[in-house]
């Protein structure tokens, strides 16, 4: 198996939720890890993936909701400082896969399945090859502890309950 760096320059993981009920609010992460392992990129069935992800490195371009977002209201970033995801099973799904994993947020984990689809391969003005790949699933935030809300006026509650995580990857052989 060999090991794979993410290049974090050409990469993100992002998150979007229902605001109010009538727009989505979109964020992401700017500091994680990632460990890749696989004989073959083109055929990700030979993959081994875990993340770790800061969760104070959260940017929603709103300092104050960042903030809210860090507190024991939501991510508890104190006590909380990481999410991790490790994969337990990745299958074919067509050109596509199907990559379950655990997810931990907070003190839950749970198993999820990201839909993942290659983007694919080339080599850079280095010499040195690249992959690509989406990945993007949808979580209940309640389910891993992240409750907070607020009713509003007019019906409805602040925050939707359902989060998409959309991960984009450029990975390429670790030196």
């Amino acid at each position: 198996m060999a090991k794979w760096t993410v290049d974090q320059n050409h990469s993100a993981i992002g998150f979007e939720v229902k605001h109010m009920m009538v727009s989505k609010v979109k964020g992401g992460f700017e500091s994680y890890t990632a460990d890749v392992e696989a004989a073959d990129l083109t055929d990700l069935t030979t993959a081994s993936i875990a993340f770790k992800i800061d969760v104070a490195s959260i940017d929603t371009r709103n300092e104050d909701r960042d903030n809210h977002l860090k507190s024991a209201d939501f991510f508890d970033v104190e006590n909380n400082p990481t999410i991790a995801f490790k994969s337990t099973n990745i299958t074919k799904d067509g050109d596509d896969y199907k990559v379950t994993g655990d997810l931990t947020i907070k003190d839950v984990t749970k198993p999820v399945t990201f839909d993942v689809e290659f983007g694919g391969k080339g080599t850079n003005p280095w010499g040195v090859e690249v992959y690509g790949f989406e990945a993007e699933t949808k979580i209940n935030r309640e389910e891993f502890n992240l409750t907070w809300n607020a009713a509003l006026e007019t019906g409805g509650v602040l925050v939707g309950k359902d989060i998409k995580i959309k991960v984009e990857l450029e990975v390429n052989p670790a030196a």
